[in-house]
């Protein structure tokens, strides 16, 4: 059973936990109290079981939802009394924890009989143990259990995606591009090749995969007479086997249409042999880890990603659903309307049909579209012309686990085209009580799955894609943010207050606050809002004068303060806020955090990295929980006794030039600190002590698990050249500064298995460093800024490189220079990005050669062309070499010469390209 908080059962999980806890044997000096909890947990443990049952249900009764919704609404209140009759009891940040209650009882029973709170404690539970008898009597009265049985029932229903089958060829808009291009794929005739091909076509509901699809052929098998003898009996395995001898000497296309799981496919392909007819599959799917287990022969299988329409595209397709034309026959008066309308439906086919088709029944003036516009998420559950669109967006909702489904109403916090922070998010979710520890996995690695899970099922937009692969934030589709807003509501989950809407959800109590703006009517709707029970407060901007005092709140576990003037605010109130885990403030204006901040003995994580705060209080590093600390890089110093914060994962943001020595050699005492970003200052004199506690500090931490190492600033890096034993667990080494390290640094060796990314300065680049670069295996990532230019020409070597997927090399620092590199056949196998420097004069006497067509797996090259004397048909000829040679890799990277260019900021990797001429192939 859930032991975590979630949108389905609230705080029920952790509440059986905690009360659970309270039934040990410390508890029986509390009599009657103890008897209560003893009740309260078996009927909880009781009702439990029932709300797994009834919540499996995509659309359940009505009476089953108000059920669950009262019992999860009784849960979260007897789990706030149940943390703050402890808190009242004077526990320490060790006994807030289910782990440290025994002890804490042992302790403090005794002083319970003496402070004469045991008849208060008794009577809140008594009033807490009705209202559980109450819910119970419900679930009984109403007979809930036969209700669920008949929804459990088989229904009758047409599938929301029915539609797409059939659509007609004059109603579909820019589907030529994909369709021309998988068919061209697709041809059999084209290819000599006879094996059996498999085409997956992923994206988010709605894209017109299904469409898509169909705009090939659906081949219905001829069969012989009593082929189909005695079907009805056939089990699975029958099924299969009919179906390969149908196949098995037969060239076939098969459209399977919305694969939802790897096991469905791994059941379904074995019912289409492998022979040697030039068969097809196409396969359509929401989740992207489906389409590439699909595509299992590499080289031979396709798996498309669908891409949003175009602008134009949409525009196209919109006026023909509203205007039967073509042509854009919007009135200009619905012009600017139309395209806001066109930004919420974000490209999504399904979405632009199902709001077209709503607006061809209103009148066609701007207020009716403006209602609409400012209302789709209402319309979403009251209108029947998007009920197809609501109905194909939930499949991927309810088909959800529990977990996935909290996580995903989570988002609908933040507002539209809000772009979420990876990290942010995970510990956001920590803090709501939504991660639990799965077989020794640790929190933060659970919850970053769960996202990834949700990117991997087309739910939400990757963003800022890295290095290694993965994404660094992520964005909701406008459509989709409008369903899970709505779906938030309903469940009481998250209550929004918009400054444009002013939406805001009536029933129970507020759980989750998400202030999107702050104007007066707003505040006056937040005074008539019982505050004391919010788990978490985000403010996206707004006047502080509007804001709810925080002596209002009781229960928050977080607390995210962005874009508002906290001059004024009562932030020393804050120490009140026991259960805080999560806190950032965004305010540059805000110089100092209060001391009440030590209070906060369960807090996570502190966001400082907008803000001007110099100096935490003394009293800080009693925070022994604290695991990150983010602070504005330029001023933040590091607190004294930071040492004793042995939990703390990831510190960021500190200048450790402005610190004390002693506090800088703190750092060598956090055993599971990974990820540090440090700034130095670029007055020699100041850094030079400071270095060389710093390096004592970090040759401590590389015989912990430190794995990323940012530091920015600085005139002299040489200290680092004595930094031992060997990081060995270091994957990203990042510096920021116009420094260059004269020489290649010791501590780069292949022993380094687990380097992913360096981001590097050095005065000139060799033969041999370029050998121990190419020898580190697990390098994704290379960028290398040098500050002359190499003598002569460097080679990658044939099998270096093995894992590199980006190269960015820059010569000069200030002014760019040139250099010659060039790559053996079989250098950098999975080099997907390159960006290059290319010295024409040193490439003149060897032809221009540059070695691109050896990299078979590049998509993008941008190659700087440094002319340094020569002249304009030697520029021409190199242009035209280089192309040459992309053109002939198989791959057919996209290619950009940049002809000239001036001083730029080396830090810019997006070249002023206006600077100079460019070409593309």
């Amino acid at each position: 059973m859930d032991a975590v908080v979630s949108v389905s059962h609230g705080a029920l999980g952790p509440l059986l936990g905690k009360l659970n806890t309270l039934l040990s044997d410390e508890c029986a000096r509390l009599g009657g109290v103890r008897r209560d909890i003893r009740s309260l947990t078996s009927e909880l443990s009781n009702m439990q079981a029932a709300l797994h049952k009834y919540a499996s249900l995509d659309d359940p009764d009505i009476q089953v939802k108000a059920w669950i919704a009262e019992l999860r609404e009784l849960a979260y209140d007897i789990e706030d009394c149940i943390d703050k009759f402890i808190h009242q009891l004077g526990a320490n940040d060790e006994q807030l924890g289910t782990s440290g209650i025994k002890d804490f009882f042992r302790k403090s029973t005794r002083g319970l009989k003496t402070l004469g709170s045991r008849h208060k404690i008794a009577g809140e539970i008594e009033e807490l143990k009705a209202r559980v008898i109450s819910v119970r009597d419900q679930k009984n009265s109403y007979k809930l259990d036969d209700t669920f049985c008949s929804s459990s029932r088989n229904k009758s229903t047409v599938d929301p995606r029915l539609a797409a089958l059939f659509a007609e060829k004059n109603h579909l808009v820019g589907i030529e591009g994909p369709r021309d291009e998988l068919v061209n794929w697709l041809d059999v005739e084209s290819s000599s090749l006879k094996r059996r091909k498999v085409l997956s076509i992923v994206g988010f509901g709605g894209l017109g995969k299904t469409t898509l699809a169909n705009e090939d052929i659906i081949h219905q098998m001829p069969i012989k007479d009593g082929f189909l003898k005695d079907i009805d009996t056939w089990d699975e395995k029958k099924f299969i086997h009919k179906l390969r001898e149908l196949l098995v000497d037969k060239r076939y296309l098969v459209i399977i249409d919305d694969v939802w799981s790897v096991l469905a496919w791994n059941d379904i392909k074995l019912a289409f042999p492998e022979n040697d007819c030039s068969s097809r599959i196409i396969v359509t799917t929401r989740i992207s880890e489906v389409g590439q287990s699909c595509c299992s022969n590499n080289g031979i299988d396709r798996n498309y990603e669908m891409e949003p329409l175009s602008e134009v595209h949409s525009r196209r397709l919109f006026c023909k659903r509203i205007f039967c034309t073509d042509e854009d026959g919007c009135p200009d008066s619905l012009q600017e309307v139309s395209r806001d309308i066109l930004k919420k439906c974000g490209g999504l086919p399904l979405a632009i049909i199902s709001i077209s088709g709503l607006l061809a029944n209103k009148p066609v003036i701007k207020e009716e579209w403006v209602k609409v516009k400012e209302s789709i998420g209402f319309a979403l559950d009251k209108n029947s012309n998007l009920e197809g669109m609501k109905s194909i967006l939930s499949l991927s909702y309810h088909d959800l686990p529990n977990y996935l489904k909290t996580c995903m109403l989570y988002l609908s916090i933040f507002p539209e085209d809000h772009i979420i922070e990876r990290n942010m998010l995970l510990w956001r979710w920590i803090a709501e009580g939504f991660i639990s520890e799965d077989y020794g996995h640790k929190m933060e690695d659970v919850a970053e799955s769960y996202f990834y899970e949700l990117i991997n099922k087309s739910l939400v937009q990757p963003v800022d894609i890295g290095f290694d692969g993965k994404a660094r934030a992520c964005r909701v589709h406008d459509i989709m943010l409008e369903l899970i807003s709505s779906k938030a509501i309903e469940e009481n989950f998250i209550t929004v207050l918009a400054e444009q809407t002013g939406q805001t959800n009536s029933c129970g109590c507020v759980r989750r606050l998400s202030i999107h703006g702050t104007v007066n009517y707003l505040s006056t709707v937040l005074a008539n809002k019982d505050l004391r029970h919010v788990r978490s407060l985000t403010c996206f901007g707004g006047d502080k004068e509007f804001l709810p005092r925080l002596a209002r709140f009781e229960a928050l576990r977080v607390l995210d303060y962005g874009l508002v003037d906290f001059e004024g605010y009562d932030l020393e109130n804050i120490g009140k806020l026991f259960q805080l885990k999560y806190l950032r403030l965004c305010d540059w204006n805000l110089s100092r955090v209060p001391t009440q901040i030590a209070k906060l003995q369960n807090l996570l994580t502190l966001d400082l990295s907008e803000t001007n705060v110099e100096e935490l209080p003394t009293e800080f590093c009693r925070l022994t929980k604290l695991l990150h600390l983010h602070g504005n890089s330029s001023k933040l110093k590091v607190p004294k006794g930071i040492g004793n914060m042995r939990n703390l994962q990831v510190l960021r943001g500190i200048n450790i030039s402005n610190s004390s020595a002693s506090a800088v050699a703190e750092l060598g005492a956090l055993p599971v600190l990974r990820d540090l970003s440090i700034r130095l200052s670029y007055e020699p004199r100041e850094c030079k002590p400071i270095e060389e506690m710093f390096l004592t500090s970090l040759c401590k931490l590389s015989s912990y698990k430190l794995q990323s190492l940012h530091i920015f600033g600085g005139t002299s890096y040489e200290f680092l050249d004595r930094w031992f034993p060997l990081p060995r667990f270091l994957r990203l080494f990042y510096m920021n500064t116009n420094y260059c390290i004269p020489h290649f640094p010791k501590w780069i060796k292949p022993d380094l298995t687990n380097i992913a990314y360096l981001n590097i300065n050095i005065g000139e680049m060799r033969e041999e460093d370029m050998k121990t670069l190419g020898d580190l295996p697990g390098l994704l990532c290379l960028e290398v800024y040098m500050d002359r230019d190499p003598s002569e020409q460097l080679t990658v070597k044939s099998m270096g490189f093995p894992c590199l997927k980006k190269f960015v090399l820059v010569c000069g620092l200030f002014v760019y220079g040139g250099a010659y590199f060039t790559f053996e056949k079989g250098a950098m196998p999975k080099l997907e990005k390159l960006r290059l420097p290319f010295h024409v004069l040193m490439a003149k006497s060897h032809g221009f050669y540059l070695g691109i067509k050896n990299l078979s797996c590049l998509k993008e090259a941008v190659v700087r062309m440094y002319r340094g004397g020569a002249n304009h048909s030697d520029t021409e000829a190199a242009t035209a070499a280089i192309r040459s040679e992309a053109s002939a890799n198989p791959n057919h990277p996209r290619l950009t010469i940049i002809e000239e260019y001036a001083e730029e900021d080396r830090g810019d990797e997006g070249a002023k390209d206006e600077q100079g001429g460019v070409t593309e192939n």
